[in-house]
């Protein structure tokens, strides 16, 4: 005998019958699909922040390290910029066309930047052509990522049981801390292992190459996933709706989650991806040490994620999003004064910050999702959310280095503060979503 679980509880039964086992396998197969791809796609984002320290003065050579760092991250504010057009165009594909297509699709775009900049000569080879072969390649990747994000939450959140939304849509930021781990992990390996001659001279290619190779892998996992019931069930409805009549009718949630977007977005790119490079550059912490301070800081997060999850199942959506946002810019100021200059107490601060921001990140898929009908569920989120990360969270390492740079870094985290200010009124305005029927929303 065995114990299959459902939604109201547990019940025995006795040996799984053929659609049970094809049900599971389905499961199994969405999770690991949607989980490894997002993890790719953050895994390419992330090591690109993670190495710009190595590898901008082969793209830029402007003879100062603080100055080629800041093009390195103006190149990644770049891939931003593309972020908004990446949840228009795949946000579309998804709603009109399938939740499958767009993240197969966003997976294999992702691949083919990761692969161009793996492969682009530097700045002493071809010039200035190599700068601009990178941003192409930036630019790529950022309509890749900004369709990514919301028709994976879509295709997980519409796959749950509906009273595990929010444990199941944690396996979001999971995946992409697992992929901001695992690239961080590789700079921390590569550091230790090689030197720096071999770090600038060929080092920093490795994660892009093989972000690049599993990429095109994962291409192939998503071309075997079904489609979400949620959206085959919606049928000519979803199709014969005109798209923008749909934003226009739910022009208040869109604007919900772009400015709830802002403060997060900011802090989430400062504390988990650009922090250790941040603190190789500007604080002088010794590149192995931070690199690692940030792996163990992230193991935090992902261990964190479910925790929020599921008592966001348990108790709602907003009282977990106010505890992260709020408790987030509480930590602010302290958290920045207790790193100093060492890998030890930048783990700290990293550790505390993202537990805490874990309780934004892990509830906010399931959230943003159930505000939408299935016809917008994936552009409605897509287009607000890649304009709030595009505009806030791939600048906030330039901005954070600018002030930095000009002796006043306090006056980054007095910018961080206002925009989680920001999130925090917009959360007000936004109603409790959990249990919502996503199949029976107009």
């Amino acid at each position: 005998m065995i114990e299959i679980a459902t939604e109201s509880g547990s019940v025995n039964a006795g040996p799984p019958t053929v659609r049970q086992r094809s049900e599971r396998w389905e499961k199994a197969r969405a999770i690991v699909g949607v989980g490894t791809g997002n993890g790719i796609e953050y895994f390419d984002w992330t090591v690109y922040a993670t190495f710009a320290a190595f590898f901008a003065p082969q793209f830029f050579h402007t003879g100062s390290a603080v100055s080629d760092l800041l093009a390195s991250f103006g190149v990644f504010a770049v891939g931003f910029v593309a972020r908004p057009f990446g949840g228009l165009l795949f946000g579309w594909l998804s709603d009109r066309r399938g939740r499958k297509l767009s993240m197969t699709l966003a997976v294999g775009l992702a691949a083919i930047g990761s692969l161009v900049i793996g492969l682009t000569p530097t700045h002493q080879t071809i010039g200035v052509a190599a700068a601009v072969v990178l941003v192409v390649a930036r630019l790529a990747q950022g309509v890749a990522h900004g369709g990514e994000l919301p028709s994976a939450q879509t295709y997980i959140v519409e796959f749950a049981p509906t009273a595990r939304r929010g444990l199941w849509s944690s396996l979001i930021y999971i995946s992409n801390t697992t992929g901001v781990v695992v690239g961080t992990l590789l700079g921390a390996l590569l550091t230790t292992t090689l030197s720096s001659e071999q770090m600038a001279d060929w080092g920093w290619r490795v994660p892009f190459l093989l972000g690049g190779v599993l990429g095109l892998f994962v291409l192939w996992m998503r071309s075997r996933m079904s489609e979400t019931e949620v959206y085959e069930e919606s049928g000519d409805e979803t199709a014969n709706q005109s798209m923008w009549q749909l934003f226009l009718a739910h022009r208040r949630q869109v604007f919900q989650i772009l400015f709830f977007t802002v403060g997060g977005t900011v802090v989430y790119y400062v504390w988990a991806v650009s922090a250790p490079a941040y603190a190789i550059a500007v604080r002088g912490i010794d590149p192995s040490g931070a690199l690692w301070a940030g792996v163990g800081a992230n193991l935090v997060l992902i261990a964190s994620l479910p925790f929020w999850g599921a008592l966001s199942d348990r108790i709602g959506r907003k009282p977990v999003l106010y505890i992260g946002n709020v408790g987030i810019a509480a930590l602010l100021f302290p958290l920045n004064a207790m790193i100093g200059h060492s890998a030890v107490t930048l783990f700290v601060a990293m550790a505390i910050a993202l537990f805490v921001m874990g309780a934004i990140l892990s509830v906010m898929p399931a959230m943003m999702a159930e505000l939408f009908p299935t016809g917008l569920r994936a552009a409605g989120v897509g287009v607000p959310y890649s304009i709030g990360v595009a505009a806030f969270g791939g600048t906030a390492a330039y901005v954070q280095t600018f002030f930095a740079d000009r002796g006043t870094p306090e006056l980054f985290e007095w910018y961080a503060l206002a925009l989680v200010a920001v999130s925090i009124a917009a959360l007000i305005t936004i109603p409790e979503t959990r249990g919502r029927d996503l199949a029976s929303q107009t």
